[in-house]
């Protein structure tokens, strides 16, 4: 018996001293092993990823729509390797995975390969046959990828994220995603030591775009980019009052879910990335910097005799007629080139140089979005000649983009502020800098409203709709003067005195070189019109308030 105990003893001693060698060999000796191993399968799996934060939109009650945000895909993937018969194999799944059975078969006699991408995003139905069809060295695995589930919508403003050069972790390369890409990143987390620091994930950002105004602006100017065959075209909607962007779309875009297959071009952002000459618009900008500095009134007159000559060059009015006495109202209502030289000449030149320095023109508008660029009125610095001004008072010889001209055309608008866009809610601009007084900016509104009542094409009634065409040529880059082309641009506001919206939108050479007042004036009322009944938004107007 005593035997016996002492075997039982003896036995469970030697068991006991094999686990804790074990034990000391796992912990102690290879330790470092298994933990490095243990960080490294973390690693590979993007456990340590950090996830990356959702890009949402609104509409009128509050809402958060989902605009870029992370989704779970599945992908399949070979390990040849593995793979006894890659015949066999490839016959298994050629018909699931959309390759060739002899590419497959190639693929799958590679040596030593551990990893073959058959699948980038599974569907439905392949993931479920790959799940009920076992086939061996055949696997599915789930990864995050960034989604757009609105696709080409915004796709300008959204920009995208992708891998670069730089890094195999996707980044913000365009648009929204750049600009507030270390925001939207979060931190990665990582292993220290005996131990793990989790990620911290990025932030959401809630923007101020409206779904259902960006849906119908991207619908109606895609219709007019295609009715007049045009290059391409903007269309921007905002509130001139806090500078809350609403829409902004263009045309050619493209779809941030698969941008690979689309120009590099593509990807920049007319509206900010694009400068040109806007034309007659710029009168009204003209008219209210002669107003603020006391230079003119609406009822001034001048006589148009149909054309001037300035530094040998002689400017003409767009439907070379001469139209005798008139005021400046007539001016903003007929679009005459010679009476915006009047104006420009009676504030003279540095008090025009100077105001529209105060509008913000020539800068950047300072919008969040990357890669803004900013407009050109250098040459009434460089070379300050009479006819520069001449010109630049109608709109041509200097260049803006479309936020910065838009930008302007608030200070109007909202009663004389110059006002910084906000995408971001939240980005509201709290300190507004007066550029003109409220009486200059309300004169130059019922001079823009006359425009509208007297021309119909933009007229919605029951509103007082306050508006300005603008068609510009396109300059010749090589030759010189400028091409037969032109650009159209439209920017009106509503209701007037009052504006709960302003719209810009810009059509790039359509073909025959129609005027603005043919392609995107309609477009302007159709989306104003949109915008009122949406917002529900009250008439201002009887027919005898026409004239306040």
């Amino acid at each position: 018996m005593k035997f016996r105990f002492l075997f039982l003893v003896i036995v469970f001693t030697v068991l006991f001293s094999v686990l804790v060698f074990n034990l000391y060999n796992i912990q102690v000796r290879k330790g470092n092993f298994y933990v490095a191993s243990a960080k490294s399968q973390l690693e590979n799996s993007g456990a340590l990823h950090a996830t990356r934060g959702g890009i949402y939109f609104t509409n009128k009650e509050s809402g958060k729509i989902p605009a870029a945000i992370e989704k779970e895909y599945f992908e399949i993937f070979a390990v040849p390797d593995e793979i006894e018969d890659p015949v066999i194999t490839a016959e298994k799944i050629f018909s699931v995975v959309s390759i060739s059975k002899s590419d497959l078969i190639n693929l799958f006699k590679k040596p030593k390969d551990k990893y073959e991408l058959l699948v980038k995003r599974a569907s439905e139905e392949q993931k479920a046959f790959i799940r009920n069809n076992f086939i061996k060295e055949i696997y599915l695995k789930s990864h995050t990828e960034r989604f757009y589930p609105l696709e080409k919508t915004a796709s300008h403003l959204l920009g995208f994220a992708g891998v670069s050069k730089d890094s195999d972790n996707p980044s913000g390369l365009y648009g929204l995603e750049k600009f507030f890409n270390e925001k939207l990143s979060g931190k990665d987390g990582f292993a220290k030591g005996d131990g793990i620091i989790s990620p911290v994930s990025g932030e959401d950002i809630f923007l101020n775009i409206d779904r259902n105004i960006e849906s119908q602006a991207e619908e109606i100017l895609s219709d007019l980019v295609l009715n007049f065959k045009a290059q391409g075209g903007s269309a921007i909607v905002s509130d001139p009052k806090n500078g809350k962007i609403l829409a902004m779309a263009s045309l050619p875009n493209f779809n941030p879910n698969n941008y690979s297959k689309y120009p590099i071009q593509n990807f920049l952002n007319p509206a900010t990335e694009k400068v040109y000459e806007p034309g007659s618009i710029f009168k009204v900008i003209t008219m209210a910097i002669g107003l603020d500095s006391d230079s003119i009134t609406p009822e001034t007159t001048y006589v148009d005799k149909g054309s001037l000559t300035i530094n040998g060059s002689t400017i003409k009015n767009w439907d070379l007629k001469a139209h005798g006495r008139q005021t400046m109202t007539n001016v903003i209502e007929q679009s005459l080139n010679t009476g915006a030289v009047f104006a420009e000449e009676q504030i003279g030149r540095s008090i025009f140089l100077e105001y529209l320095k105060k509008f913000g023109l020539g800068e950047i508008s300072g919008i969040s979005l990357s890669g803004e660029v900013r407009g050109n009125i250098k040459s009434l610095e460089i070379n300050p000649k009479d006819i520069n001004f001449a010109t630049a008072s109608f709109g041509q010889g200097i260049s803006v983009t479309p936020v910065s001209l838009l930008k302007a055309v608030s200070v109007i608008a909202n009663g004389g502020n110059l006002v910084d866009f906000a995408i971001v809610q939240g980005e509201e601009d709290k300190n507004p800098q007066r550029i003109i007084s409220e009486d200059a900016a309300r004169k130059t509104i019922t001079m823009m409203i006359s425009a509208v009542d007297k021309a119909l094409v933009a007229k919605i009634e029951g509103y007082n709709i306050a508006g300005k065409t603008g068609t510009a040529q396109v300059p010749d880059f090589v030759k010189g003067g400028y091409t037969k082309d032109v650009i159209n641009t439209y920017i009106g506001f509503a209701p007037a005195y009052d504006p709960k919206f302003i719209i810009l939108i810009k059509l790039d050479k359509p073909a025959g070189a129609p005027l603005a007042g043919q392609t995107v004036v309609p477009a302007f009322r159709k989306l104003a019109e949109f915008i009122i009944n949406y917002y529900n938004i009250p008439p201002d107007r009887t027919e005898e308030k026409s004239s306040n």
